[in-house]
């Protein structure tokens, strides 16, 4: 997966939460990989699809709140798609 990590680069701070967002985009034939959310620990991670209709909503395939900041996800294959992490 070649993940772009686009963000306006300073964490959007929710109380004592951060909040980072960006893009993962898939060439044809990768099914996911890892997206570098920027926080120590992720505690909540949401994905959205790009495409108007899709056979599968892609998924986190880690247990959150997650150590480090590499969270990994599974698309559907060439899935493109935005997302948003939330912890510190």
């Amino acid at each position: 997966m070649a993940s772009a990590r686009t963000d306006g680069g300073i964490p959007v701070v929710i109380g004592n939460k951060k909040m980072t967002y960006g893009t993962y985009t898939n060439a044809g034939g990768d099914t996911g990989g890892n997206i570098d959310t920027g926080l120590t620990v992720c505690e909540a991670m949401f994905l959205q699809t790009g495409a108007a209709v899709s056979a599968d909503q892609a998924t986190i395939n880690e247990t959150l709140p997650a150590d480090g900041s590499v969270i990994t996800i599974v698309t559907t294959d060439g899935s493109d798609g935005s997302w948003i992490a939330i912890g510190y």
